[in-house]
């Protein structure tokens, strides 16, 4: 007998293919970082995207128009590549490069929270009190993390490796609430048109960086093979693929909360990955740290009394 899914089974095929790809991004950033400076692995994921992206809208018929949209509002688009994915990249890659794996990745979690504060005064938001709460647990799970649970001796495996980590969520943050005031002003281009536009901006950015900085690669050698195959993983399963189940996943559902919900698996099953694959050994205060993240994650969505929940 002939079955076939529901357009809400489907969202969450999407989203639960989304999350399992995402969950390996972390150990494909150690893998890619072994033979690569930061800036060569973004240079490569980057590129590779932007060829994925290219493929996909061209098999949509959407990939003048992308062009179009981008000639006609190149200054906004610029304005987007240079947070992300140059600066954001960049920076959390580098965070990655000083961090172990389970560290970097728990840390970057709290984006979420920093857009809370961000909204304030970029969006005319208010902080409400759950907002606050959540940032007193999401913070405090970060100096679990950052200090293996010495909180009080507050010694870090690499305090600026953490301070980097801490920005790329900033700068994470910023992006999209910029996107949103952008769309509340009219600017309102598909999702994956306006990341092949910032994208086809922060290829040769990126180029003259890494060449400036850098010297290029031994091609030759097997752990640098090694690594490049990471980064061209890194490419299709953080910046393009994964990007577009999530989005169909989120286009599918009318449940967007539950379905927005699965997303807090993601850090979990990452260090199932970053243990089994990378070998690190996961210290206890790295689930407690997350589990304070995540609860601080969880405390933003709860409708204050007497509000609708947004």
């Amino acid at each position: 007998m002939r079955t076939s899914l529901t357009p809400e089974k489907t969202a969450v095929v999407y989203a639960l293919l989304a999350v399992l790809f995402w969950s390996t991004v972390a150990t494909a950033f150690k893998f890619a970082l072994a033979g690569l400076t930061p800036r060569w692995m973004l240079l490569i994921a980057v590129a590779v995207s932007w060829g994925f992206l290219s493929l996909v809208l061209l098999f949509k018929k959407q990939l003048v128009l992308a062009a179009q949209e981008l000639r006609s509002n190149w200054p906004v688009a610029l304005r987007r590549a240079l947070i992300n994915p140059v600066c954001y990249y960049l920076i959390l890659l580098q965070a990655y490069d000083l961090l172990p794996a389970q560290q970097a990745q728990a840390i970057n979690y709290t984006w979420a929270i920093t857009m809370s504060l961000l909204a304030v005064p970029l969006l005319g938001q208010k902080l409400r009190w759950p907002d606050a709460v959540a940032l007193l647990l999401a913070y405090c799970g970060v100096l679990v993390i950052a200090t293996r649970g010495d909180v009080l001796g507050l010694t870090f495996d690499s305090l600026s490796g953490v301070l980097l980590a801490l920005l790329s969520t900033l700068l994470w943050a910023l992006y999209w609430i910029l996107n949103t005031r952008d769309s509340r002003q009219g600017d309102q281009a598909d999702a994956g048109r306006t990341l092949w536009s910032g994208f086809t901006l922060a290829v040769p950015l990126l180029l003259v960086i890494t060449l400036l900085v850098d010297d290029v690669p031994q091609w030759a050698n097997a752990q640098t093979q090694q690594s490049v195959a990471a980064a061209v993983y890194v490419g299709i399963f953080e910046m393009g693929l994964t990007f577009l189940l999530w989005q169909q996943a989120m286009n599918l559902t009318q449940r967007t909360a539950a379905i927005s919900s699965l997303i807090f698996l993601s850090p979990f099953l990452s260090l199932v990955f970053i243990s089994q694959l990378l070998g690190e050994e996961v210290a206890l205060s790295t689930p407690l740290g997350l589990a304070l993240i995540l609860a601080g994650l969880a405390l933003q969505k709860i409708p204050v009394a007497g509000r609708k929940a947004g």
